[in-house]
C-alpha cells in the first residue's frame, strides 16, 4: 500500500525533531544569568600611573582586578560560557571542565555555580594555593597534574568520561568575545580615555596566556581605524614571541611560565600574529621588579603578569620620551597580588627559583626618579 503522504511517489522527508522544551527553558534562565551578571557590573577602572607631567606621555592601567572574580579573565568566562550556551555546549547536570592555571578557573568556577553545573579546573600541581583555594571557594573541583603539557588531554578526557564540556579557552578565546565592540575592554578602554588629553593611545600593552586579549585589542583598532599600535609582552619559558618571530607556530618550551596565567609552552590557538604590531620578551625578574615598584608608587599590589605589561609600557615611555613625542599608552593590571604573596611577593621563593631583581629594579628607580633607562 503507498505511504498516504508520498502521493507524487517521490522519496519521503525525514523529519528528526530534537526540541526539548525542559533544556530550553534551563538555557534560557542560564544565558539570562550570565547576561545579567555583566548588567550588574559597573565598568573597570583605568588608573594613571604618575609619570611627571612635564614629560607628556600619560600611562594608564585598566584595573581587570575589580571584576568580581578579581581578574581580567572575568571577561573571558563570561564570553566563553555565553558561547558554549548558544551553541548548546552546556548542558543541565554535566560539569564544564577547563586546563587552566588559576584566574580563569576561578572566574568559570564563578558562572558554573551561576548557571548551576559542576566546574573542574585540571592545572599544574605548582598552582598557587590561594588560587586553589579561590577555586573551591566558587564551586569548583581542582584537578591537579605533574606535568603541565598534559593540561590539554587531560581536559578532554574528563569531559569524554564525564559527558561533560571541555571548554577550550585555548581555542575559542579569540572567537568568543565580540571584538566589533559590545562593551569588550577594547572599546571600555577608548570610551574612558576619550575626555584626557590624548584620547587615542600610542600603545596598548597587553600580554598573552589564550591570546584572546591581544586579538580582541588588535581586531577593534583596526576595526575602528586607529593609529594605535598593539604590543605584548611575553615572559619567560613561553613560546608565542618565539612563534611570531620566527612565524613557526611549531615552537614548543620543555617548561612552563613562572608568571602564571601568561605565557605557554606551545602556540596557542587563539593566538593571532597579525594582530600584534610588536613584542617583547621579558625576563621574570623585571616582571617582578614591575609589580613591587607599582606597588611602591601606586599602592597596589597586583599579579606577575601585570609586571610583565607594565616593564614593557614603561620601556615604551621611555623610548617616546627619548624621541620627544607625546601621547598616552595602557597596559593592563590583570588580578591582585594577594593571589601570589607566596611567590612574587616572597624573597624566599624568589631565592629558590634563583631570580634576581634588584637590577630591574634599579632600572626602574633610575628611570622614574631622572626620565632615561638604563638597561
Amino acid at each position: 500500500m503507498a505511504d498516504p503522504r508520498n502521493t507524487a511517489g517521490a522519496a519521503a522527508t525525514v523529519d528528526v525533531d530534537r526540541s526539548d522544551d525542559a533544556y530550553r527553558a534551563w538555557l534560557k534562565e542560564a544565558v539570562r544569568k550570565v547576561q545579567a551578571d555583566a548588567n550588574r557590573s559597573a565598568d573597570t577602572h583605568l588608573l594613571r600611573f604618575p609619570l611627571p607631567e612635564e614629560w607628556g606621555i600619560d600611562l594608564y592601567l585598566k584595573d581587570e582586578s575589580t571584576h568580581p572574580t578579581g581578574s581580567l579573565k572575568h571577561r573571558l568566562a563570561r564570553s566563553l560560557f555565553l558561547y558554549a550556551l548558544c551553541n548548546g555546549w552546556i548542558r543541565p547536570g554535566k560539569p564544564v571542565i577547563e586546563a587552566s592555571s588559576g584566574s580563569t578557573a576561578i572566574s568559570e568556577a564563578y558562572f558554573a555555580g551561576l548557571v548551576g553545573v559542576p566546574f573542574v579546573a585540571v592545572m599544574p600541581r605548582t598552582t598557587s594555593y590561594e588560587k586553589i583555594s579561590l577555586i573551591e571557594f566558587q564551586g569548583g573541583t581542582c584537578h591537579l597534574v605533574d606535568d603541565p603539557r598534559t593540561v590539554y588531554e587531560v581536559s578532554a578526557r574528563l569531559a569524554a568520561e564525564t559527558g561533560g564540556h571541555y571548554m577550550d579557552q585555548f581555542t575559542y578565546a579569540e572567537r568568543a568575545t565580540d571584538w566589533r565592540g559590545n562593551n569588550n575592554i577594547a572599546e571600555s578602554i577608548y570610551s574612558q580615555l576619550r575626555m584626557e588629553r590624548y584620547p587615542e593611545p600610542a600603545w596598548i600593552v597587553a600580554t598573552a596566556g589564550t591570546g584572546g586579549t591581544s586579538a580582541t585589542l588588535g581586531r577593534y583598532v583596526r576595526y575602528q581605524q586607529y593609529d594605535t599600535r598593539i604590543c605584548v609582552a611575553d615572559p619567560e619559558n613561553s613560546c608565542f614571541f618565539d612563534g611570531w618571530v620566527s612565524g613557526d607556530q611549531t615552537v614548543h618550551c620543555e617548561r612552563g611560565s613562572r608568571i602564571e596565567g601568561i605565557g605557554r609552552p606551545r602556540i596557542e590557538p587563539s593566538f593571532v600574529p597579525g594582530a600584534i604590531d610588536r613584542m617583547m620578551k621579558v625576563p621574570d625578574g623585571a616582571s617582578i621588579a614591575a609589580v613591587r615598584t607599582l606597588e611602591r608608587v601606586l599602592g597596589r599590589r597586583a599579579g606577575g603578569s601585570t609586571g610583565t605589561g607594565l616593564w614593557s609600557a614603561l620601556r615604551i615611555v621611555a623610548e617616546m620620551r627619548a624621541a620627544g613625542q607625546r601621547g598616552s599608552l595602557v597596559t593592563l593590571l590583570c588580578d591582585p597580588g594577594d593571589r601570589y604573596l607566596d611567590k612574587y611577593y616572597s624573597d624566599r621563593w624568589l631565592a629558590e627559583q634563583g631570580i634576581e631583581i634588584a637590577p630591574y629594579t634599579a632600572v626602574l628607580d633610575g628611570f622614574l626618579a631622572g626620565g632615561e633607562w638604563q638597561g
